[in-house]
């Protein structure tokens, strides 16, 4: 189940550039599409990490990496709708990379 969650997150990753390269390149059709597939990749990372969290669900440090990771998905749809708006995003992928550069670090640093 590990490679499962890992192989989402990064497919989800990739889809994100991709969202965002489509819209700043006016490419608004294929950016819609690649968003919806981004939005059933973010249900399966929230499926495969529950399913990897469920034993460790009364260790903070996990329960932490979960919440933290419902905030980046979070964060990524964010960025990806307010720019397709033509708002401002700095604060948000600020917010993002601290986020995700942390949850990267409990997933290798932790013992599951």
């Amino acid at each position: 189940m590990t490679h499962a969650h890992i192989s989402t997150w990064a497919i989800a990753l990739i889809l994100f550039v991709v969202v965002l390269v489509l819209t700043k390149i006016g490419k608004e059709k294929g950016a819609k599409i690649t968003s919806m597939v981004l939005r059933l990749f973010y249900i399966l990372i929230v499926v495969t990490g529950l399913q990897l969290g469920w034993g460790w669900i009364t260790n903070g440090q996990y329960v932490l990496k979960m919440v933290l990771g419902i905030v980046v998905i979070g964060l990524m749809e964010m960025i990806s709708v307010r720019t397709r708006k033509g708002k401002s995003t700095v604060v948000l992928w600020v917010v993002f990379a601290l986020a995700l550069a942390y949850i990267i670090h409990l997933g290798f640093s932790l013992p599951m």
